[in-house]
């Protein structure tokens, strides 16, 4: 922390930063300007633990290309050294001390963020193959100044899936499930303690980021997705009940417990009415004494609403983020692109 102040927020401490120090130097040319992109401060979860990397006064200012390098170059030469304390040329890890006031055009910055400008138009396999981390860097954060309304338009734009493949990665998202869904309790009936543990955590990371799909919301980065999951409406205790399923001491109690989890987790679909209603009552895999959802009677309640014969024709591996589990893809929009070949 600096100057022994309380704890302020990035989004709240950057809006200050542009309406005092930073629109003054841009004025002269139109602009729009907002803290987006990536960070704890974008999705509202900073602390004064983020204050000790990476954080400080920073926001993009977004100008028509022909404009760019002046208002870089009066950026650059008007930026004070503090605000409220706070340097605001900083540095960590392998990136140099310098100021973060990114000044770019919005195409620019959309093909990095996203590795396309969606104001192009978006094809389903461009909508499968950005990470959704890097649509919640756009469609969160806070935008400071938008005077002819285009910031807004491409937050809007993004903010959610067109409904064939939210259908298509709900189907997708099912499939994971139904995958392994009774393996908790065939790897503890021989003795193998540790992997229906890992199996059961796999299962609960699943039904997190399935909730979030049924809820329209962008899952974030794997530091922050129970921060997310736990913003959701939980009117069933679902959060509950996934812990007493992580903390079961035996596999048929932790196989009872993840399949209430999944019966609630299918009440909350047949809930919104985007397919025919499925039962969600659990029932024994195959006559085996392992109660499951069989959930791929949700896989294919789901695919009989999808009308996009592209998606239907794909194989159910699902979106960049649902067969992808590495930082080095999913931060990267340009290797996660790469995986269009797969669509």
């Amino acid at each position: 922390m600096s100057a022994g102040d309380a704890f302020t927020p990035g989004l709240e401490l950057n809006r200050g930063f542009f309406l005092e120090v930073v629109a003054p130097i841009v004025a002269p040319w139109p602009h729009a300007a907002g803290l987006l992109g990536w960070g704890s401060d974008v999705l509202g979860f900073d602390t004064t633990r983020s204050t000790d990397h990476g954080w400080g006064p920073r926001l993009q200012v977004f100008v028509a290309e022909a404009d760019v390098a002046a208002a870089r170059a009066a950026v650059d030469a008007g930026l004070p050294e503090r605000y409220r304390g706070w340097p605001v040329r900083y540095g960590w890890d392998a990136v140099p001390v310098g100021h973060h006031v990114d000044v770019v055009s919005l195409g620019v910055w959309l093909r990095g963020q996203l590795g396309r400008d969606p104001r192009l138009g978006m094809d389903v396999t461009d909508w499968l193959a950005i990470p959704q981390q890097s649509l919640l860097g756009v469609v969160r954060g806070a935008v400071y100044a938008d005077p002819d309304g285009e910031l807004g338009r491409v937050r809007e734009q993004l903010g959610w899936y067109p409904r064939d493949v939210w259908l298509w990665m709900l189907a997708c998202q099912w499939r994971r499930i139904a995958q392994e869904e009774a393996f908790v309790g065939r790897t503890a009936e021989v003795g193998d303690e540790l992997g229906s543990r890992v199996i059961a955590a796999r299962l609960v990371r699943d039904l997190m980021r399935l909730c979030l799909l049924l809820a329209r919301r962008h899952q974030p980065y794997a530091k922050w997705l129970g921060r997310e999951f736990s913003a959701l409406h939980d009117p069933d205790g679902l959060g509950p009940a996934l812990l007493e399923a992580l903390a079961a001491g035996d596999g048929p109690a932790r196989q009872a417990a993840l399949a209430g989890c999944c019966e609630r987790v299918a009440v909350r679909h047949n809930r919104l009415g985007i397919t025919e209603a499925v039962d969600p009552t659990p029932r024994p895999f195959h006559g085996r004494p392992f109660p499951v959802l069989m959930a791929d009677r949700f896989v294919d309640a789901c695919l009989r609403e999808v009308r996009d014969a592209r998606l239907t024709a794909l194989p159910l591996a699902g979106s960049v983020d649902q067969l992808a589990d590495t930082t080095d893809v999913l931060s990267d929009p340009a290797r996660a692109r790469r995986l269009m070949a797969l669509y």
